[in-house]
């Protein structure tokens, strides 16, 4: 008897499907997923300046964008821009029962997929953003009291909003938290491991408490601290640029942890390559590599990667023929 879509994702999550690898395509093709976020009340605001566009995100941090170019842009004006403002510091009430309707009413639906759950990030990706990227690093070594007791309140709150996805039954929750660059980690892995390591485990135990996978998406070459995320409570590794890895070394790596790796074609030395050779022998590559515990999926915005929608469906359709 065949297994269900949920159980495939399941089984590949924790490195041990021998049915077949899991996928997460769009525009109607296979999909193992369905997914739901935080129906908060936040509501947005834009002006425009000149050649600039200025917004505001739910933590209170205002962001500008040249018009035309960036879709994100950077910071202008965090919301601490002192640690005299951290008393008064307002979080959002993301973890109002209110906002889990749509949680709830999906889990209510019977669908037999992956029910996954999006949370806006971990401490780090969140609070960077609330003092400015390169203020916050500094903060790290020179703040450590203020940067605890900050990074302490938004765990406290990401541990509600688990418990609200819990409560309402989904499978798992997913955030993205990018930790390296290119070659190397945005911190050292001691760092990692002593401001940020106890967080993760915090909140991964909250989701495991309630029987949830955690996945998480992180750009970059984290090699170095990928036996700790996984000691740490891990689940599944969404990794947009396996190429930059030794595969056969990560994928031993995962298989010892039973963690699975969810990954489209390369998105950076592959896909945007327009090679159909190359792409289709990517493609049965990673699948070879990593079968037993492989996601497939696609890349959200390949306009960003410079790529062409018959480059990804190339790519496609050989996890389909190397992944069924």
């Amino acid at each position: 008897m065949s297994l269900t879509p949920r159980e495939v994702i399941i089984q590949n999550i924790e490195y041990r499907c021998e049915e077949r690898i899991g996928f997460q395509f769009n525009d109607g093709r296979r999909n193992d997923f369905v997914g739901t976020g935080i129906a908060h009340s936040f509501k947005q605001t834009r002006r425009t300046e000149g050649e600039f566009e200025y917004y505001n995100d739910l933590w209170g941090n205002e962001w500008f964008r040249k018009i035309g170019m960036s879709q994100g842009g950077e910071i202008c004006k965090p919301i601490l821009e002192d640690w005299s403002q951290l008393d008064n510091l307002v979080l959002p009430d993301l973890d109002n029962p209110a906002y889990y309707q749509n949680a709830r009413d999906l889990v209510a639906s019977g669908t037999d997929a992956f029910k996954l759950g999006w949370l806006m990030g971990f401490p780090f990706s969140i609070c960077r953003y609330m003092r400015k990227m390169e203020v916050y690093f500094v903060d790290l070594y020179t703040d450590r009291d203020y940067i605890d007791v900050l990074h302490d309140r938004v765990t406290t709150l990401l541990e509600r909003i688990i418990d609200r996805f819990g409560e309402a039954g989904i499978d798992g929750v997913m955030f993205c938290e990018d930790l390296g660059v290119q070659d190397r980690l945005l911190m050292s892995p001691e760092m990692w491991r002593d401001i940020f390591r106890p967080l993760y485990e915090r909140l991964t135990s909250r989701a495991h408490s309630h029987g949830m996978k955690v996945i998480q998406h992180s750009c970059g070459y984290n090699w170095l601290l990928v036996d700790d995320l996984c000691e740490a409570g891990i689940d599944c590794l969404q990794f947009d640029q396996p190429a930059v890895y030794d595969q056969p070394a990560l994928a031993a790596k995962l298989k010892k942890h039973g963690v699975g790796l969810f990954a489209p074609c390369d998105i950076q030395k592959v896909l945007p390559t327009g090679d159909r050779e190359l792409i289709e022998r990517e493609t049965k590559r990673l699948v070879e590599t990593f079968r037993g515990g492989f996601i497939a999926k696609n890349y959200g915005d390949l306009p960003g990667i410079g790529v062409l929608p018959e480059w990804d469906q190339w790519a496609y359709e050989a996890f389909v023929k190397h992944g069924s």
